[in-house]
């Protein structure tokens, strides 16, 4: 017969937990020693009770059927095409074509991949109707899963320009892509450059829903799927719950709009937290940052490089973050519970937090006009900035600690003779309808005084 082990043990309510804490801080402020305040203005407790916990968040986390994703710049057609059947042969389990040009010879690239049943993404710099339609009609033919991940909202954010297109605006291009293909996703939401430009996470969510919202007003058929493409950072528990309450309140807006309309999530490490010096714990933040992708739900994952931002695309590079995820699926046993993180008070909490703040937020900017408009007028650079500043003031007060770059550096790293890429914000003159919003390291300031000493 089988017994209750948790019969033996007397229920202790969150009252008389709070008192022993108490107790035990001799005298110093509950409040001020053992809560601490998020950047999202989220009270963070020391524990969380079954007595204090109202509800769960109504969103279903699938975390077993991420797949690995590789990421593959396209220049050189035949070095691509190359790359692509190695990493395929060594894990990858789907793959991130960026194409900066419609002179690309799309056929050729992908036509002796073995693509059956795999999803592809292709991130294109243009608008080309009959580039995509090619791509639909390889997806068919090839019996494979295509997203074009088209973000003219995106790219005007980040290059202060709109995609190059032959029509008057992007969105009516668009719309014709839209009437004329059958088997693509077509847009995408380009969250990544709020994370790497310093947005606290309400604002990632908030931005991303109303930068999603443009599109639904602005695009009469959005077919199939939205691709979310999200940067997540290191705070491991609300980068769980960042994924879990987008999806939630995606669900939320698409229901009023009387729509299928589901979201995918494609998912990277941030580049916000990572460094030149001391580059290898890159590899512990990207691996936690991997957990917190899994955890929460990312339907396709592309590791960051350990050296990305100093080196170009290298197989070692490329085989180490890669493997990351081959460790954490099939030897970490991430891939055999679903929802490990459903149900959890603290994460139900943050999930249920973040959903109601970012709500809140995204309200705001439709009240005020859309995402469009304040996008144009300044807002929304200007609120990230000062979200950014608030972080870059705790990075340069060590109280926001980088391991090897502002606490505990090596003082006889040397990095001059390595940089193979610019690994700072560059700058680029030429002439903009806004100014875009720059993604920024924390490290970079610090960084650069190291390299003037080398």
């Amino acid at each position: 017969m089988a017994t209750n082990l948790f019969e033996n043990f007397i229920p202790i309510s969150s009252k008389q937990w709070r008192q022993k804490i108490q107790f035990e801080l001799d005298g110093a402020d509950y409040n001020q020693t053992v809560i601490w305040n998020s950047p999202e203005d989220i009270q963070v407790k020391p524990f969380y009770h079954k007595d204090e916990f109202t509800k769960a968040a109504p969103v279903k986390t699938e975390a077993t059927n991420f797949t690995i994703c590789q990421n593959i710049f396209v220049f050189d057609v035949d070095k691509s095409i190359k790359r692509a059947l190695e990493t395929i042969n060594r894990g990858a389990e789907s793959l991130r074509f960026t194409i900066q040009n419609e002179q690309i010879d799309i056929q050729k690239l992908l036509e002796n991949l073995p693509l059956e049943n795999k999803s592809v993404y292709f991130n294109l710099n243009f608008i080309s109707i009959d580039f995509v339609k090619s791509l639909d009609r390889i997806s068919i033919q090839k019996k494979a899963t295509f997203y074009c991940n088209l973000d003219p909202i995106g790219h005007f954010a980040r290059e202060g320009n709109w995609l190059p297109t032959s029509d008057k605006n992007n969105f009516e291009t668009i719309d014709k892509i839209s009437k004329t293909t059958e088997n693509l996703s077509l847009l995408s939401i380009d969250l990544g450059l709020y994370q790497n430009a310093g947005a606290t996470i309400t604002q990632q969510i908030a931005y991303s829903l109303a930068h999603a919202n443009e599109y639904f007003n602005r695009i009469a058929d959005i077919p199939q799927q939205i691709v979310f493409q999200i940067s997540v950072g290191t705070n491991y528990f609300f980068e769980i719950a960042k994924l879990r309450a987008l999806r939630m309140l995606f669900n939320v807006i698409v229901a009023e709009y009387n729509t299928n309309l589901e979201c995918h999530f494609l998912v990277t490490p941030t580049k916000r937290n990572k460094t030149i010096y001391d580059y290898n714990v890159n590899m512990l933040r990207t691996t936690t940052e991997c957990m917190s992708a899994i955890l929460g739900g990312a339907d396709a994952i592309a590791n960051l490089p350990y050296d990305a931002l100093y080196h170009k695309d290298n197989e070692f590079g490329d085989r180490i973050a890669r493997n990351q995820l081959l460790i954490l699926k099939h030897e970490s046993y991430f891939d055999k519970v679903n929802n490990p993180a459903d149900g959890s008070y603290y994460i139900e909490s943050l999930t249920m937090q973040l959903a109601e703040k970012s709500l809140a937020l995204f309200k705001n900017i439709e009240a005020e006009g859309g995402f469009l408009k304040l996008l144009n007028d300044g807002t929304i650079k200007k609120k990230i900035q000062e979200s950014a500043s608030k972080e870059q003031e705790l990075f340069d007060a060590k109280k926001e600690v980088l391991l090897g770059t502002n606490k505990y550096p090596n003082k006889d790293d040397k990095m001059k003779h390595d940089l193979e890429l610019f690994p700072f914000v560059k700058i680029k003159p030429r002439k903009t309808l806004i100014t875009p919003i720059i993604e920024k390291r924390l490290a970079e300031k610090l960084e650069q005084e190291r390299l003037e000493l080398e």
